[in-house]
């Protein structure tokens, strides 16, 4: 079984800034990509950040010079980090993980997802 903890969310006044961090524990073999999530009242939940087991990142446009997401291979572990944060990013941010179970298992991997860790940003 696979589980993922996020931590690090929290309130914080425009302009400050936060690290979020997510930790997959359980039956891993590999770490196909592991990325961030948000979801604002109201809205559809949206891709923030992802980024490969190869280093590969993406970055949703409103979020590209301010966040910065990155992964410890050794730990399992992907963090993001949020600078320069505006009322606009408040949401429940969802931590999300594509990962292979076992070396006989398929290349692409099964989803995982994590519970939700709210960022409120206060103007």
């Amino acid at each position: 079984q696979v589980q993922l903890v996020e931590s690090g969310g929290g309130l914080v006044q425009a302009g400050g800034s936060l690290r979020l961090s997510c930790a997959a524990s359980g039956t891993i073999f590999s770490i196909n990509a592991m990325g961030w999530y948000r979801q604002a009242p109201g809205k559809q939940r949206e891709l923030v950040a992802l980024v490969t087991r190869g280093g590969t990142t993406n970055y949703t446009d409103s979020v590209k010079g301010r966040f910065t997401i990155s992964l410890d291979n050794a730990k399992n572990t992907v963090y993001l980090q949020m600078n320069s944060l505006k009322p606009e990013d408040t949401a429940v941010y969802y931590c999300n993980a594509n990962i292979r179970n076992s070396f006989s298992t398929l290349r692409y991997g099964r989803d995982y997802w994590g519970k939700g860790t709210l960022v409120t940003v206060s103007s």
